[in-house]
């Protein structure tokens, strides 16, 4: 009897995070909901914002919930990543505790893509926490094509390109 109960209380706190997780990530109006720019700006930075809130603390499960399964990453440097299972991995191999990156105030564009979502543009830095003197601020422009499909926001194309130092 006690181990049935136990097995239903795991199965309902799994069902109950995952439920938790999909309404938190998914804070953010339909594309169908969306009416004006100012509505599409305010729900593609916050998804900008939730996207890497969960890069920098490597929080990789909701990282990657971000990103649709066939995603397709272009890096300037790095060349192309293709799949989710491959950008969460070298992100977790490259990035976690080694990068955080910042969106530069005002850079962040978005615009309506009909039918399908929404293209993010702009600028972001990366900083290396606790190496400040030793490695410089990088920055880099960033392309996002968003999909709004079975009523969940999906980047599936990322272009990251121009990287360099930033300016003091």
């Amino acid at each position: 009897m006690k181990t049935l109960f136990s097995s239903r209380l795991v199965v309902c706190l799994f069902l109950l995070a995952i439920c938790v997780t999909r309404v938190v990530a998914q804070a953010v109006p339909s594309l169908d909901n969306i009416k004006s720019q100012a509505e599409l700006d305010k729900a593609i930075a916050a998804l900008d914002a939730a996207l890497f809130d969960s890069y920098n603390r490597c929080d990789l499960e909701k990282f990657s919930s971000f990103f649709a399964d066939d995603v397709e990453f272009y890096h300037d440097q790095g060349g192309v990543t293709l799949g989710k299972v491959a950008l969460t991995d070298s992100i977790k191999k490259n990035i976690c505790g080694k990068v955080n990156r910042e969106l530069v105030p005002g850079t962040m564009q978005a615009h309506y893509m009909k039918g399908y979502g929404a293209v993010e543009m702009g600028v972001h830095r990366f900083h290396h926490p606790g190496h400040g003197d030793t490695e410089g601020v990088g920055e880099a422009s960033f392309i996002h094509l968003w999909q709004y499909k079975d009523g969940a926001w999906k980047i599936t194309r990322v272009i990251s390109y121009d990287h360099h130092a930033a300016q003091k």
